[in-house]
């Protein structure tokens, strides 16, 4: 009896602007799952100028099992003072739910890290929600490890604009 990698049927692809409605349906899918859809402020002319348009700032890549489109990665560039060379950050690792446990995941982030490689990156990096431990423990079954040392901060809203008043 022979046995295939399910891995093997999953394709990546760079995303096109042809694209753009499927990378914002898998968006707004994933702030769904992230209990945060209420979020999602990014329209198609958003993104397709911040992944395609003359400063694009983003890239994206899209999985395939057979024909059907079955999750993207989106991703860019960020850079280290300390190594002196830019890393790779993913933003948005999605896979919709019915794809899941076909190695989708696994390839676009091996995808990533060959793209990390290629580009001579010093880095590979993402967040990850603390309640998500699907997601980590796939995270540390791939070797990654938590950076329990640093903490995120943001500035939204008022206080980005209240900050920025000071300038």
């Amino acid at each position: 009896m022979t046995h295939t990698n399910p891995a093997a049927s999953v394709r990546i692809e760079p995303a096109t602007p042809a694209d753009v409605p499927l990378i914002l349906a898998f968006v707004r899918e994933l702030a769904e799952y992230e209990r945060s859809a209420d979020k999602v402020v990014a329209d198609e002319e958003s993104l397709r100028e911040s992944l395609f348009g003359e400063r694009s700032v983003a890239e994206a890549r899209i999985a395939y099992v057979g024909r059907e489109p079955a999750g993207m990665a989106l991703f860019f560039h960020n850079f280290s003072t300390w190594t002196g060379l830019r890393g790779l950050y993913l933003e948005d690792l999605y896979v919709r739910p019915e794809m899941r446990g076909r190695g989708v995941g696994r390839r676009l982030l091996a995808h990533l890290a060959r793209t990390a490689r290629e580009r001579d990156c010093a880095r590979f990096e993402w967040a990850v929600l603390n309640w998500n431990e699907p997601a980590i423990g796939f995270y540390r079954s791939l070797g990654a490890v938590p950076m329990d040392e640093w903490q995120i901060y943001r500035l939204t809203g008022d206080a980005l604009d209240r900050l920025a008043e000071e300038a």
